[in-house]
């Protein structure tokens, strides 16, 4: 019987079904070989992940690993340019997708067969057996350990404890206890299980060390540091100009890889701090918030330490504009509830209130202007103007960032304090005036704002008995604590 074309392709791609049918039910947990590339192999493979264009050692790092023997892959978004004549054997693997090159080239996992591999920085030279006694530490070590670093160079590792505080969105870092590391300080060859690597959500993302120091502390995976190093290749230094890209490039590296992390604040060991979140340059980090409930607090998580410093100089700021200006203010609401609390804002709150005295309004010329229709930017760039939603003022951060600070004008009507705008909230409701006479200062923020003069007895007019020892979120009818 003759057998037509489309008869021999729809018979190919039933058969192709049929074998993905098979690989997927045998599958790892079936008696059968996998259908996916075998990790059983004994051995390390070398990958080169950070290594820089322009002026590098890709080359000679290579070609030092590739005569141990062991297999060695480099692995980048695109082939190197200026191209680096990598030796034989080396394999480069792209890892940004192509449209024209097929699927498996985009997943170097599918080419490390190996049961271990060591992520090499450039610029680095081999010792013979030094990789194995690596592996041999990891498997002999029966705790927690699933990574293994060696320095690189003369300089040894220095190790760190690395605590991760998702919900303030902070890595925090400091000197390592003895036997207990998270991380390292200084340039080193890591070396962990390829099912453990490949396994993370992030497993070749850049800078190498800090994604995977990260990563693991998420997993609570300890770190072994090895005593002996690799050497380091004589190397002239970047040019000014290289030096400049690659400071430029490992800035961009490290705030986009923070971004993906969830972290917008780390503290370094030795005090110091990166910041990674908004600024007046850039917007808020978090959307229109719903419900008088964020999206970060649906996430599990609290008020952005980089809003939250903002929120606290935007407080500063607005608080000494009125008090030069005259204009009677106090804490109000929420934020008098942190000041109460904690001496400082709440930290899943999302914006400060102020009450402050109608009549004053005229002493502010920022607020007039606001109160005539007009967004004003004063002389240190916040934004002052009158609220879409009624009768009340906001100061923003900057035009860019609206984390800001709300001012409600109350004006006393037969001793009570009341307003034009309520807008629903369970502290929006009038008190008597008595409670301004006289205000009195409290620690707010980081410096000092006035206050009523009963903040207990105001509060619990406001929230109900117990407020301040019993915190709750804005709506926990949406999100409770």
């Amino acid at each position: 019987m003759r057998v037509t074309p489309c008869q021999a392709a729809l018979a190919g791609a039933i058969g192709l079904n049929l074998l993905l049918l098979y690989c997927a039910w045998r599958g790892p947990g079936g008696s059968a070989p996998s259908c996916r590339p075998p990790r059983g192999v004994p051995g390390v493979t070398v990958v080169l992940r950070d290594f820089e264009d322009f002026e590098n050692d890709l080359a000679g790092t290579a070609r030092s690993f590739a005569s141990l023997p062991v297999p060695v892959l480099v692995a980048a978004e695109t082939a190197p340019y200026p191209p680096v004549p990598l030796p034989e054997g080396v394999r480069l693997l792209p890892l940004r997708p192509a449209a024209d090159r097929p699927p498996p080239l985009a997943h170097p996992e599918l080419h490390v067969r190996t049961r271990h591999v060591a992520l090499v920085p450039d610029g680095t030279r081999a010792v013979p057996g030094l990789l194995e006694r690596m592996r041999d530490a990891l498997e002999e070590d029966a705790g927690d350990t699933r990574l293994v670093a060696a320095p690189v160079g003369a300089t040894p590792l220095r190790c760190l404890e690395l605590r991760l505080e998702p919900r303030a969105w902070t890595a925090r870092y400091g000197p390592g206890a003895p036997g207990i590391c998270r991380a390292v300080e200084g340039t080193a060859v890591l070396l962990l299980r390829t099912r453990d690597l490949f396994a993370l959500p992030f497993p070749l993302a850049r800078p190498v060390p800090t994604a995977l120091f990260v990563q693991a502390a998420f997993r609570g995976w300890g770190l072994r540091l090895m005593p002996a190093a690799f050497p380091a290749a004589r190397r002239p230094p970047f040019s000014p100009h290289g030096r400049w890209k690659a400071e430029n490039l490992a800035e961009n590296r490290r705030r986009r890889l923070m971004r993906d992390f969830g972290i917008k604040r780390e503290v370094l060991a030795d005090g110091r701090e990166r910041w990674y979140g908004c600024g007046k340059e850039t917007a808020r980090c978090f959307g229109t918030v719903h419900a008088r409930t964020p999206q970060y607090l649906l996430a599990g998580r609290w008020t952005p330490p980089c809003c939250l410093r903002a929120l606290r100089e935007t407080a500063r700021h607005v608080t000494a504009t009125l008090e030069a200006a005259g204009v009677r203010y106090w804490l109000e609401g929420g934020s008098l509830l942190g000041a109460a609390r904690l001496g400082d804002i709440i930290p899943w709150d999302y914006d400060v209130d102020l009450g402050i005295y109608r009549e004053d309004l005229g002493k502010c010329r920022w607020l007039a202007a606001a109160a005539a229709g007009e967004p004003v930017e004063d002389t240190e760039g916040f934004l002052w103007e009158k609220a879409a939603e009624g009768d009340f003022y906001r100061v923003h951060y900057s035009r860019s960032n609206r984390l800001h600070v709300d001012l409600w004008p109350f004006y006393p009507r037969g001793g009570v304090m009341t307003k034009d705008t309520w807008v629903g909230h369970p502290q929006d409701v009038e008190f008597p005036e008595s409670f301004l006479r006289p205000r009195v200062p409290m620690a707010f923020a980081g410096f000092t704002a006035m206050a009523p003069n009963n903040a207990r007895a105001f509060l619990e007019l406001k929230f109900g008995p117990g407020a301040i020892e019993n915190p709750e979120y804005p709506n926990p009818e949406v999100k409770r604590l």
